[in-house]
């Protein structure tokens, strides 16, 4: 069941990304001949005006096959008034973005969503106190509350750490125990942690971690909701900048390059666990589409962008032969990061 729900949503957010391209094409006067989900043979189709809607075998990607646009068929080119390529510029740059930007603005959705149904987060309650640590020399002990750290009011465990990181000085912290408001002075020390990808580096921490039981539903207002889905989709979409960058520079290993296996065995956990989870971790695939799409790779939304901008800047079209070239060549890095995900997710798998 997991992993049919996990195919479903990867289905959806592939549908949506195409349906993003469909719309600005028809809005632009673009005859769209296939929307396509899937690749492969054709299982169910559907012909809808001149558009012929398809369910296809292969249910790992998708396309909108537009009329004078085939990337299978770099060379193929038509110039009726409702072609792709007689269009300007401008409107197939346009075309190009609606795709990303409409998995962006799903993950949007999907967040603001989740701040209307509930956002869960830990209270400012301490778990666990490391006697070696700032925290423990001051007097903080487990089952503290902290609700003031340097005059501002702490009501969440991300709160601490944020003001810990931003303060120069030590560090007054207020904390309840046992229906008493204690004042506490902490000096924090920096110490060498590794982040999200695996890199040494220097924060400063006083050696407390949280009381995992202790967690409240946070429900946002319109207004809130609307800010924490805007920093949510914009955080995500930092997030995998920063792991592409990491990842050519040779920060990130190669052997942490997932494939859609990957992908589907963490949806179907995330499945399991509850709705909420499961919300998230689809507004990150969604932003990752979005983002990877966006790349500068000829085969990609990314690659056709950077084609139309040369055009724009130098007012003529680039060299057909030179696209045909770097569309292949596109096309040979997705399927080489492709092939390299699906074996790092097989040596997973048998360990």
């Amino acid at each position: 069941m997991g992993i049919f729900t996990a195919l479903l949503i990867l289905s959806f957010l592939i549908f949506f990304h195409e349906l993003g391209h469909f719309t600005a094409a028809r809005f632009f006067g673009v005859q769209v001949d296939v929307f396509s989900i899937g690749f492969g043979k054709k299982l169910i189709t559907k012909q809808i005006g001149k558009t012929q809607w398809t369910i296809s075998m292969i249910p790992l990607g998708g396309y909108v096959k537009m009329k004078g646009q085939d990337d299978s068929d770099p060379n193929f080119v038509s110039y009726d008034e409702d072609s792709y390529n007689v269009k300007k510029p401008w409107q197939r740059v346009i075309i190009l973005l609606a795709g990303p930007f409409a998995n962006f603005l799903l993950a949007f959705l999907i967040y603001l969503s989740i701040s209307f149904i509930g956002v869960p987060k830990l209270l400012a309650m301490v778990g666990d106190v490391n006697t070696t640590q700032p925290a423990y020399k001051a007097g903080v002990q487990v089952g503290d509350k902290i609700v003031q750290i340097n005059g501002e009011k702490i009501l969440y465990w991300e709160e601490i750490g944020n003001s810990i990181q931003k303060s120069s000085l030590d560090l007054q912290v207020t904390v309840l125990r046992e229906n008493k408001y204690l004042d506490l002075t902490i000096t924090p020390k920096l110490q060498e942690v590794k982040n999200n990808f695996n890199e040494t580096i220097e924060r400063k921490i006083i050696g407390i971690k949280p009381d995992m039981n202790s967690t409240t539903i946070v429900n946002y207002s319109i207004s809130q909701g609307l800010d924490y889905a805007y920093n949510q989709t914009v955080n995500a979409s930092m997030l995998i900048v920063k792991g592409l960058q990491k990842l050519i520079s040779g920060l990130v290993p190669a052997e942490q390059v997932g494939g859609v296996v990957s992908i589907v065995d963490v949806t179907a956990k995330a499945s399991s666990v509850g709705i909420i989870a499961l919300l998230f971790f689809t507004a990150l695939i969604s932003v990752n589409l979005g983002v990877l799409n966006l790349l500068p790779i000829p085969a990609l939304d990314g690659g056709h962008i950077v084609f139309n901008l040369y055009e724009m800047i130098t007012k003529r079209k680039p060299n057909e032969e030179i696209m045909y070239k770097l569309t292949l060549m596109g096309w040979a890095i997705l399927l080489s990061v492709m092939l390299l995900g699906l074996y790092n997710d097989i040596n997973k798998l048998f360990g």
